[in-house]
């Protein structure tokens, strides 16, 4: 639980601030990712997400909500002890399909179906709550203008040389290396390649961005737990020769073990020391601790199967704001988010002729 002597804030309307120009980034920032999905789409005849557009596994698995939370925790989704059905996605973030040799930031997507209470705007006929999680803490702009910027810069890379792009990562990996070494990481360097080249399902992901939690305001956390997941947290992948290394290592590990996570909340008790509108400052764990409030539990199955990828990769879309108004997105990153990943996913329907499916049942398959 979080520090006694701290006390979670209560969320007030007045503790977000629009800038005047956040529209206007807003509409930037569509255009940005509709450049990065035509260049994509031009390449290979597929339109992909803008954004964690090459997949590394499907799974479909089980959340159950721990009992016994106290009132703090106990809010919106896991406001009492239930089991839902979970469709969950492995990526990393390009927008463009690569070498899994170019070793950039990973991502988890969970939706969670089969919740009730009243819903975000654009989801009212939906059942579902996303999770958007990347694994690290932070998020790599403080604000939309910023991530716009870095959105740009990412663009500029799609579909150019892949060759470049291997011995570039090489290079931001040696440096990353070196600063993490002193102590220090590089938002830049790990989203142009630094990323160290390690088993994806080792990996603890996170929401960087904060979230309404009922009446608080938190961040979440999704971490492994079972043992033959925790014993992959850093363990290094040989991707010499394997463009979808990390698939195949997904594919491998399903196959014969069966896994379990745990989600964690981190409320906010300090508005200094944890804002909402900078999204790059990681919430100190001294003030406030992530808790465990769930537990996702997936069977061994195919992490690759035909089904699976028309069902979750092809006719989903997962976005935060796909979900129940407690547990609205928070701060200018977040606000940027809802209409470009709108955006982005009628792009892709269009242009593949598959809808996307919300699913509006409990059981996924």
């Amino acid at each position: 639980m979080p520090n006694a002597q701290f006390t979670a804030v209560r969320f007030e309307p007045s503790m977000e601030h629009i800038s005047p120009n956040e529209a206007e980034n807003c509409a930037a920032l569509i255009e940005t990712l509709r450049s990065i999905s035509s260049t994509t789409f031009a390449h290979s005849g597929h339109a992909t997400r803008a954004v964690h557009a090459k997949s590394h596994g499907v799974l479909r698995g089980k959340l159950t909500v721990l009992p016994g939370l106290p009132a703090q925790l106990a809010r919106g989704l896991f406001s009492k002890p239930a089991d839902y059905d979970v469709a969950m996605r492995l990526s990393t973030l390009p927008g463009d399909i690569l070498d899994d040799s170019i070793s950039t930031p990973r991502g988890l997507a969970i939706k969670v179906i089969g919740v009730e209470g009243p819903r975000l705007p654009g989801s009212e006929n939906d059942t579902t709550q996303d999770f958007v999680l990347v694994n690290g803490p932070a998020f790599s702009a403080p604000t939309a203008e910023a991530f716009l910027g870095s959105l740009k810069t990412l663009a500029k890379t799609t579909d150019k040389a892949e060759g470049l792009k291997k011995v570039a990562s090489a290079i931001a990996r040696g440096t990353e290396a070196v600063l993490e070494a002193f102590g220090h990481k590089s938002s830049t360097l790990l989203t142009m390649g630094g990323q160290p080249q390690t088993h994806i399902l080792g990996e603890t992901f996170y929401s960087q961005t904060p979230f309404l939690y009922g009446d608080y305001i938190a961040k979440i956390a999704v971490a492994p737990i079972s043992s033959r997941l925790t014993a992959l947290t850093g363990q290094k992948l040989d991707m010499s020769g394997k463009p979808n290394a990390l698939r195949q290592a997904v594919e491998e590990f399903f196959d014969l073990n069966d896994a379990e996570w745990e989600i964690r909340v981190q409320l906010c008790t300090d508005l200094k020391t944890m804002p909402i509108e900078d999204a790059t400052v990681v919430w100190p764990e001294d003030q406030s601790p992530y808790v465990a409030v769930a537990r996702i539990t997936v069977p061994s199955q195919n992490a690759w199967s035909a089904g699976g990828v028309a069902e979750i990769d092809e006719a989903m879309a997962f976005s935060p704001w796909h979900g129940i108004a407690a547990h609205r997105p928070l701060g200018s990153v977040n606000r940027a988010r809802n209409n470009t990943y709108t955006s982005s996913a009628d792009y892709r329907a269009t242009q593949n002729g598959c809808p996307i499916h919300e699913p509006s049942r409990r059981r996924v398959g």
